[in-house]
């Protein structure tokens, strides 16, 4: 595993949330691309399947990685990391329920609205990570591997 130099983690931080802003937005595009009925389908299901395999595997990163090292070196902030675990977990009863529905309807709609409350709770939780840590996360100097820490989508 290599790693590098990375200071302004907070930023960092701000830079994957943008990534995973953009792949929402692409779903949604490819929900809207229209095409022949067969292509809609596969569409909806790689669209969707992408954004929801970036949002998950950047959650599992923090859970196993960023948020052990920041409590090592910052335990007062227990209860705001309580809080973004707990917002993880929601998000992927979100994401199940997005992949449920996809494998039972065709309908781009549908979808929508899955997408819609996720991104209402993504975003709420984006706010929060960046406004509780990202302060914390540029003042801290550390060799990370940024996969690690963020997931795949860095």
């Amino acid at each position: 595993m290599s790693t590098e130099r990375v200071t302004a983690l907070g930023g960092e931080l701000r830079r994957v949330h943008g990534k995973l802003r953009d792949a929402l937005a692409l779903a949604r595009a490819g929900l809207d691309g229209g095409g022949r009925p067969s292509e809609a389908v596969d569409d909806l299901l790689l669209f969707c399947h992408g954004f929801c395999a970036a949002l998950s595997g950047h959650h599992r990163a923090e859970d196993g990685s960023l948020f052990p090292e920041l409590l090592r070196a910052r335990p007062d902030l227990a209860p705001v990391v309580a809080k973004l675990t707990q917002d993880h977990n929601l998000i992927e009863h979100l994401i199940g329920g997005l992949r449920r529905a996809v494998a039972e309807s065709t309908d781009p709609e549908v979808a929508h609205s899955h997408l819609d409350g996720i991104e209402a709770v993504m975003e709420t939780h984006f706010t929060y990570e960046e406004r509780q840590l990202g302060a914390v996360l540029d003042g801290m100097d550390a060799d990370v591997d940024r996969t690690e820490i963020f997931g795949p989508i860095t």
